[in-house]
């Protein structure tokens, strides 16, 4: 690879890509995000013990390896964005929020017991 985000050269995979921009919507979410490149940076790989150990047993057919909260949750495939977002604890932008029972989208009661239009 000739970039820290395999997005690059003439022919770039779509699952990179997509994946790259994931993870870049996650960092926009204030999601603390560490990306290393096996070629580049191999130091980061031997000193984390839970990836060092998967690339002795498996070898390097386990890359992709996404660890997060100190757990390997995946192994030899680009996550999904909405993945992503699970293991942080975040929403999905664009997710449907949730109306309160006190907003003025809840259809009201008149004084005399008759609802009225709300004012959405």
């Amino acid at each position: 690879m000739c970039c820290s985000s395999g997005v690059c050269g003439p022919s770039v995979d779509p699952l990179l890509s997509r994946f790259s921009a994931d993870l870049e919507w996650l960092s926009g979410q204030k999601v603390g995000v560490t990306r290393y490149n096996l070629s580049q940076e191999p130091k980061a790989f031997a000193s984390n013990s839970l990836v060092s150990a998967a690339l002795k047993k498996e070898g390097p057919g386990c890359l992709p390896l996404i660890v997060a909260d100190g757990k390997i949750v995946s192994k030899k495939k680009y996550p999904s964005r909405s993945q992503l977002a699970a293991w942080a604890g975040i929403p999905l932008a664009g997710s449907k929020p949730t109306v309160p029972a006190a907003s003025c989208c809840v259809p009201k009661k008149t004084p005399k017991g008759r609802s009225a239009k709300s004012c959405c």
